[in-house]
This record gives structure tokens, C-alpha cells and sequence, in this order.
């Protein structure tokens, strides 16, 4: 098992793993909506099937909302 963190909490994770599995096994609601970083980088929506997750990384998942007037 190797040890990560998703938005701010330890996950143990057995790599290799896409970020495409981990949007998976986290269930990520809208995952069409939801843009990713990790290790404060941000990753093109293309790239999730190709980017790797590696020992120590800091993923975040992040939702912009629109609103107010």
C-alpha cells in the first residue's frame, strides 16, 4: 500500500493508479465537473487516463460554483 492525500486527508492506495481509478474509488460526484490538482499542479481533463498517482502526493479535487448577482 502507498500512502497519499486527498484533499487534505491520508488515503492508502495500491499503485499503480490512474487518476481516472482515483476519481473512481473516491466516488467523486460529477466527475465531469471537477478539476484536479496534484502537488499544486493543475491537470488538463485529457490527462486523467494518463496521469499517474505516486507515493506522497497531494491530490485535490475541486468544484468552482458560480452564483451571486
Amino acid at each position: 500500500m502507498s500512502n497519499i492525500k486527498v484533499n487534505d486527508e491520508n488515503q492508502e492506495v495500491t499503485l499503480p493508479l490512474s487518476l481516472s481509478e482515483l476519481i473512481a474509488l473516491n466516488n467523486v460526484l460529477q466527475p465531469d465537473m471537477v478539476s484536479v490538482q496534484i502537488n499544486g499542479e493543475f491537470i488538463s481533463r485529457g490527462n486523467f487516463d494518463t496521469t499517474w498517482i505516486n507515493e506522497n502526493d497531494e491530490v485535490d479535487f475541486l468544484y468552482f460554483m458560480g452564483g451571486g448577482r
